[in-house]
């Protein structure tokens, strides 16, 4: 027996009931549904119409969201579901990639992230201290931004002076954008991992290195040699307990560095979602007996949730869906996979932040038979299902539902 964690990053289905007010009523899912019946998310040469997702909506996702929002959606589905279905509410506090990570594989994020201000960001000491550690003639930024914005607007500055881009979000989080050849792949991650270790007294999940290519306002393109450079669990999550157990325990895209290596025997690169469905299928044809495999498709957040980009939105749902058939051919007896996501990016909500929702959990696998999940109360459920299929010991939170 194996397992398969696939991470679709933002894809939350309906608005949790501790959000917080000005987040009441996002719903990435459904309002992607409903944009798209509207034509309101038609684009030339990319998609048009309803969303077209049988295969997912077979598996349940459609009646996982409309019980998560409390309402029907204008989506066509299937009954009886092919796979077991349900959505999950977040007990962690924040609402940002580590937590919902770490809750999913067993371990709450149950205390406060320390968080920047969005103008003049961050302390001078902290700024003057990566400045003289890294060598850096200075730094621009300084705010709270959208990573796009701003290396549109400091992006030719930064070549110019050779100065990074250091910006905050409304997660616990210092990023720094710097151009890829003028400034220097290398030096940036080692920029980034003297911010780390800076950024450490101030309680801060993650410091991200965010790359960039171009030459000019309008050609600016962020590149997929992003790394995050997060705080190490605060307790054993279910890759520790499947490392332990003398498990392989895969982990692709950026899932290594969200648990900063911890309880990883094989880190697996991938940019984009193709190269990360790539490296699954991979997976369902090598992976040995017992083995734990985490994916996370990142193209749902960075590209489409945070740009507020519906259509793109919904075609990276489109395109997932028809990869189904062939993830489901792949699978061996004794496997289980498990869809779900880490927190919501409503592309139709106001700003360009994370929205608090509950998050679909689909499983699905040879023998699995398909049927209502309900509400779950914590993400960690996911996990604890998943340690029980491998017959590892329970994980500290959570309960099984198979």
């Amino acid at each position: 027996m194996r397992a398969f964690l696939c991470v679709l990053d933002s894809f939350g289905v309906g608005s949790a009931d501790n959000a917080a007010p000005a987040e009441q009523g996002a719903d990435t899912f459904g309002h992607i549904v409903e944009a798209c019946a509207a034509g309101k998310a038609d684009r030339e040469g990319l998609r048009a119409g309803p969303l077209n997702i049988p295969n997912l909506t077979a598996l349940g996702l459609g009646l996982a969201g409309e019980a998560a929002r409390g309402a029907p959606l204008p989506l066509a589905h299937p009954h009886p579901a092919q796979g077991l279905y349900g959505f999950a509410r977040e007990i962690s506090f924040g609402k940002d990639t580590p937590s919902g990570h770490w809750e999913m594989t067993g371990l709450p994020v149950q205390f406060d992230w320390g968080y920047f201000p969005e103008a003049e960001s961050f302390p001078p000491q902290l700024l003057a201290d990566l400045i003289e550690q890294a060598g850096l003639p200075g730094i621009l930024g300084n705010k709270a931004a959208s990573g796009t914005e701003i290396i549109e607007e400091l992006g030719e500055e930064h070549i110019r002076t050779g100065k990074p881009i250091v910006y905050t979000s409304a997660d616990s989080v210092l990023q720094i954008a710097a151009h890829e050849t003028h400034f220097g792949l290398e030096r940036l991650y080692r920029t980034c991992e003297i911010a780390r270790r800076l950024v450490d007294e101030h309680n801060v999940g993650r410091v991200i290195a965010r790359p960039f290519v171009g030459e000019r306002v309008g050609e600016f393109k962020r590149t997929t040699n992003r790394h995050d450079y997060a705080v190490p669990p605060h307790g054993d999550t279910l890759l520790d307990r499947a490392k332990t157990g003398g498990r392989d325990v895969i982990a692709v895209g950026k899932v290594p560095d969200i648990f900063a290596g911890r309880g990883v025997t094989h880190p697996v690169k991938a940019g984009d979602n193709s190269s990360v469905f790539a490296a699954l299928m991979a997976g369902l044809k090598d992976n040995a007996d017992g083995a734990l495999m985490v994916t996370n498709f990142n193209d749902f957040d960075t590209l489409y949730g945070h740009r507020r980009d519906v259509a793109g939105y919904a075609a990276a749902l489109e395109q997932f869906d028809a990869w189904i058939p062939a993830i489901r051919a792949a699978m061996r007896p004794g496997d289980l996979m498990i869809l779900s996501a880490d927190h919501g990016c409503d592309p139709t909500w106001a700003g360009t932040d994370h929205t608090r929702e509950y998050v679909p959990v689909i499983a699905f696998g040879p023998g699995v038979e398909g049927g209502p999940l309900g509400r779950r109360e914590t993400f960690a459920d996911i996990g604890q299902t998943l340690a029980t299929h491998l017959q590892l010991p329970a994980l500290g939170a959570g309960t099984a539902f198979l």
